[in-house]
C-alpha cells in the first residue's frame, strides 16, 4: 500500500493506491475525489470517475456539477431553504432554483479540509477534518465534521463519515462522484447496467423537492430490482422522468430492521467489464444521470462531458427531510454523533 502528497496548486493532493494498481486521488479542497483509476477485465486502466484537472476548474464550473465532492452539511435539497427547528425558522440559500442545495453557496465541498494520512496493513487513507461555525450558511451549531477515505487492497473504497453539533441541527452528507465505466469523457452511461435495491422511492414535484409520498417502483421506469441498461427507461413517457430531465431521484432501499451496511446499488459496463457495487448504512441512495451535463466541460483528457456522460449513486438520508414528518429524521442533536459509511467496491467480470 502507498500514499503520496502533491501540490495541487495552492492545495494538497493525495494519492491512494492500493497492490491491485488501483488509484484514488482526493484534494482537501472539498474533500473532492479528482480521479479514481481501475482495471478493466483485461487489466488496462482507466479513470473513470468524472472530474477537472485544476482547482481552477472546480471552482469556476458552469452548472456547478460537484464532481467528486463532499456534499453538505445537508446533501440534497431543502424546499425554498426553509425548515423549523426547535420553534425557529432558518432561512438558507436557495442556490437551486428557490431551493437549498448541497449546503448552500459555500457548503463543504468549497471549504479548506485539515487532512492526516492513515496507513494500515491492508489500506491506505486520508482523515479530513472541518470546523464549521455556528450560523454558518444559516446552518444552526458548530459542527466538527471528520470523513475518512480507505483504499483497501480488495478495491473497496471506504468513506466513513462522522459530525458533531453543540446544538440541534440537520445533518446529511454524502459523496458525488459521477462514473462512466467506460473511462471518463468516454461517451454517455446509457449502456451501463444498473441495480438498485429499492421497491420504492421518493415522487419529486416539478423542482425536485419531495413530495412526501413514498411510491411504489413496481412498473414505472424507477424498477431496478432486476439489473437493466438505462437507454429505454430514461426517456419513458412518466411525468417524474419530464420533472428530472432523466433519472434524478432518491431510492428508499430495502433494510431488514436489524440491517446497517447493505447493497444498495450495481453498475456493470460490459465492454471493459467494470462492475461496481455500492454498500451503505443510509436509506436512500440518489441515482442521478448527468441529465444537466451538456458538453461545455471539458474532461481531465480532453473531450467533453456529453448529456449523460456520467452516473451518480449518493447514498443519503432523504432529500427535504426537515421539511418531511414522515421521512427519517436527519436532525442531529446537539452532543450526539453522526455516523455513517459508504463502500464503492470496484471489481470486474
Amino acid at each position: 500500500m502507498s500514499i503520496t502528497a502533491e501540490n495541487f496548486t495552492a492545495i494538497k493532493l493525495y494519492t491512494l493506491q492500493n497492490e491491485q494498481g488501483t488509484t484514488v486521488k482526493i484534494t482537501n479542497f472539498g474533500a473532492i475525489i479528482t480521479s479514481i483509476i481501475t482495471a478493466d477485465r483485461d487489466g488496462n486502466f482507466a479513470d473513470i470517475a468524472l472530474g477537472h484537472n485544476s482547482l481552477d476548474e472546480y471552482l469556476t464550473a458552469v452548472d456547478k456539477p460537484y464532481f467528486g465532492a463532499i456534499a453538505g452539511p445537508y446533501a440534497n435539497r431543502i424546499a425554498k431553504g426553509q425548515f423549523t427547528l426547535n420553534g425557529k425558522t432558518y432561512q438558507l440559500a436557495t442556490n437551486n432554483g428557490e431551493n437549498h442545495l448541497h449546503g448552500g453557496n459555500i457548503g463543504l465541498d468549497k471549504v479548506i479540509w485539515s487532512a492526516t494520512e492513515l496507513k494500515g496493513e491492508e489500506f491506505s487513507g486520508l482523515q479530513l477534518k472541518y470546523t464549521s461555525k455556528d450560523g454558518e450558511e444559516n446552518y444552526p451549531g458548530e459542527v466538527k465534521f471528520t470523513l475518512e477515505y480507505k483504499l483497501w487492497d480488495n478495491n473497496d473504497l471506504e468513506i466513513t463519515y462522522h459530525a458533531t453539533s453543540d446544538q440541534d441541527t440537520p445533518i446529511t452528507l454524502t459523496n458525488h462522484s459521477y462514473f462512466n465505466l467506460k473511462g471518463e469523457g468516454n461517451g454517455d452511461v446509457l449502456d451501463h447496467l444498473v441495480y438498485i435495491n429499492a421497491d420504492h422511492y421518493t415522487p419529486t414535484d416539478s423542482t425536485a423537492i419531495p413530495t412526501g409520498e413514498i411510491a411504489p417502483v413496481a412498473n414505472t421506469p424507477f424498477d431496478f430490482t432486476n439489473e437493466k441498461t438505462i437507454a429505454p427507461v430514461i426517456s419513458a413517457s412518466h411525468q417524474q422522468i419530464e420533472y428530472g430531465n432523466g433519472f434524478d431521484h432518491n431510492f428508499v432501499l430495502n433494510k431488514n430492521d436489524d440491517e446497517k451496511m447493505s447493497l444498495a446499488a450495481s453498475v456493470y459496463e460490459s465492454s471493459s467489464g467494470r462492475f461496481m457495487e455500492v454498500f451503505t448504512e443510509e436509506p436512500g441512495i440518489q441515482f442521478y444521470t448527468g441529465n444537466y451535463l451538456d458538453g461545455r466541460l471539458k474532461s481531465k483528457a480532453g473531450k467533453n462531458y456529453i448529456q449523460r456522460g456520467g452516473l451518480c449513486l449518493e447514498t443519503q438520508h432523504f432529500p427535504d427531510s426537515p421539511n418531511q414528518e414522515n421521512f427519517p429524521s436527519t436532525i442531529l442533536k446537539a452532543g450526539d454523533v453522526y455516523s455513517s459509511k459508504t463502500i464503492y467496491s470496484f471489481s470486474t467480470k
